[in-house]
């Protein structure tokens, strides 16, 4: 089993990332879970959260928040400053941070890898607004391979359709594009 905690702030929609992580992951034949943890205050606007999703072969009974990740998302480079995000980090594990920064900059230090993307440039240019969800899940394909480019392709055909949906696809192809050239 492999596990993401994802951190954000209230509105960017970390959990509907997880959720389309463990979409991706059906499509795959496999097992996923998505869930949020929203603190005591709640999903507040601009307010840090964390989403988690879990990624199996095997059913997963497993219903406690991810203490020990593999993989984590940062939705927003700010709460670098704030939390450490790599708090429990598996020693092999990867960090995604969604920024333009060099990851030498970032301030990371670990046994962990750490890539970056710019979530949200991409998502500005291909759909208009800087919603980086979905070019997060395919720079995550790309990067770990758990998922899938088909599978995350139909999970996001799944939620949305028509414009938006083939925006999203597009979004989703770049991203994995970009890190997969990274990775090269």
């Amino acid at each position: 089993m492999k596990e993401i905690r994802i951190h954000g702030r209230g509105g960017q929609g970390s959990l509907v990332l997880a959720q389309f992580m463990a979409i991706a992951a059906l499509e795959d034949g496999k097992y996923g879970q998505a869930f949020p943890f929203l603190g005591g205050g709640g999903e507040r606007r601009g307010k840090p959260i964390l989403a988690f999703c879990r990624l199996s072969d095997q059913p997963i009974r497993l219903r406690s928040r991810v203490s020990e990740p593999d993989y984590v998302i940062v939705q927003d480079p700010t709460i670098l400053n704030e939390l450490d995000v790599a708090e429990g980090l598996k020693s092999t594990g990867t960090i995604l941070v969604n920024t333009e920064k060099d990851v030498v900059k970032l301030g990371l230090k670990g046994s962990f890898r750490v890539f970056s993307i710019s979530a949200d440039d991409l998502a500005r240019k291909i759909l208009g607004r800087p919603i980086m969800n979905t070019a997060l899940l395919g720079a995550f394909a790309a990067l770990t391979k758990e998922l899938s480019l088909d599978a995350t392709l139909r999970a996001v055909k799944s939620k949305f359709s028509g414009e938006l949906g083939e925006k999203n696809v597009r979004t989703v192809q770049e991203s994995y594009k970009q890190l997969t050239g990274e990775l090269s």
